[in-house]
């Protein structure tokens, strides 16, 4: 306990909330580790406390420096701006000083196995209860553990006796991480005794599952923040469906900000069965808030995807792009399809396409050219979506939508499945659209 919490545990001061995230660099940020992160930055900030990020990168044969820093990245593009950052290995030289601690007060002792010298903590068995703030109260018979190894060396730490003495130097006073770790409990418990420590309150959140109810991996689908972020998710609507898996509102409200979500995010509000990432509803999410840009955002969002088209059309598509797709990925495919390519250059018409379904060629030009005489009524400057539609619809609804909206759309992307007519004429504006209507 630091000096300050000591000071405020004897004058009966509230204690200060300090949370962290753990993060190994063994491989890059992926959803359950960005939702961890999230539960704890949204409980800090909820509680004006601390939120640490911690690289515990002990590993030496494991962790890389790229996944480090995806991992800062992926959290930063996320918004989770940390208080601290902070490397486990710079703080080996503490963790030796506890196993000797441990050693001195025979606590510990060196273990002589396969050549070399591990060092074990001394179980005396029993039971270990702890109060999870999400489960409720978790017992344990520690004694089946037995005396298990804490060290490779003397300054070689494992995973258990770092984490603890990370998290009793960092005064953590609450450490919110997935359900799988519910079985490390019991012996950071055990270590904790041995070294003195305060405990701190626990929080086991449910694991991510994928749809088939299985543990989310690369098998069932993207599990790396990298691959949603290059896919095109926002990161406000990516960390809105993180902060749904596995904790609930108390409401049927699903959108937040993240203002919102520091707000209304209580731990008592964490669900104990497995959330299921599906990510048709991450698209929808994504949607949402694409909707909610102002257009100055949108052009910002879509303009990469739409680089091959000039400024002016590329603005006119987005209303066309965001009604279609979900994010930019889809949008990079459709265009790789050449889904769009009637926006860039005029399509080959074929006439046998063109009149719906056993119309005649004759009526369908006459369709075409009442319909021009129409849009010759809509002044340039006008010519949106809405107003063309508005031109248009009472003759297509009283000679029928087929017989007259089949024939326009054809004309003026020569496919047989596009966005509305209304939209495409919008985008390719008055001169060009009538020069199409008319088939020459």
């Amino acid at each position: 306990m630091s000096p300050r919490n000591l000071l405020n545990s004897i004058f009966g001061k509230k204690e200060k909330v300090v949370t962290r995230i753990a993060a190994s660099p063994t491989g890059n940020l992926h959803v359950g580790t960005a939702r961890s992160a999230l539960f704890n930055y949204l409980f800090a900030r909820k509680n004006k406390g601390k939120f640490i990020i911690r690289i515990e990168d002990t590993d030496e044969s494991r962790s890389e420096r790229e996944y480090e820093k995806n991992i800062l990245d992926g959290l930063n593009w996320l918004g989770l701006e940390s208080d601290e950052v902070v490397k486990q290995s710079d703080l080996v030289e503490r963790h030796t000083e506890c196993i000797e601690k441990l050693l001195l007060e025979d606590k510990a002792y060196e273990s002589l196995e396969d050549g070399n010298k591990v060092i074990r903590l001394r179980n005396n068995g029993g039971e270990v209860v702890f109060n999870d703030l999400v489960r409720g109260e978790i017992k344990f018979d520690v004694g089946e553990l037995g005396d298990f190894i804490i060290a490779r060396s003397r300054t070689s730490p494992l995973y258990h006796l770092a984490v603890v003495v990370d998290d009793a130097d960092m005064d953590v006073t609450h450490v919110i991480r997935g359900e799988d770790h519910i079985s490390n409990t019991p012996r950071q418990i055990l270590i904790q005794q041995a070294l003195g420590f305060k405990r701190p309150k626990y929080a086991h959140i449910p694991l991510i599952l994928a749809p088939d109810r299985s543990k989310l991996s690369k098998r069932t689908g993207s599990t790396s923040i990298d691959e949603f972020r290059k896919n095109g998710y926002l990161a406000g609507a990516f960390l809105n469906y993180l902060a749904l898996l596995g904790w609930n509102p108390g409401t049927d409200k699903e959108l937040f900000t993240m203002d919102e979500l520091i707000r209304e995010f209580d731990l008592n509000g964490i669900q104990k069965g497995g959330a299921i990432f599906d990510e048709e509803k991450l698209k929808w999410f994504n949607r949402e808030h694409i909707s909610n840009l102002s257009e100055e955002d949108k052009l910002s969002y879509f303009s990469k995807s739409l680089s091959g088209f000039d400024k002016e059309t590329a603005i006119k598509m987005i209303p066309v792009v965001e009604e279609r797709f979900s994010t930019t990925l889809e949008v990079r495919n459709a265009i790789r399809e050449d889904e769009f390519s009637y926006f860039s250059e005029r399509p080959a018409v074929d006439e046998t396409k063109v009149s719906w379904k056993k119309d005649s060629f004759k009526d369908t030009l006459m369709h075409l050219e009442n319909v021009m005489e129409l849009l010759e009524k809509v002044p340039e400057s006008d010519f949106t979506e809405e107003n063309i539609k508005e031109a248009i619809w009472s003759y297509a609804s009283r000679e029928g939508t087929g017989s007259v909206l089949w024939p326009m759309r054809y004309a003026l992307t020569g496919k047989e499945k596009s966005p509305s007519p209304f939209s495409v004429a919008a985008v390719l504006g008055k001169e060009e659209t009538l020069s199409r209507l008319r088939l020459q």
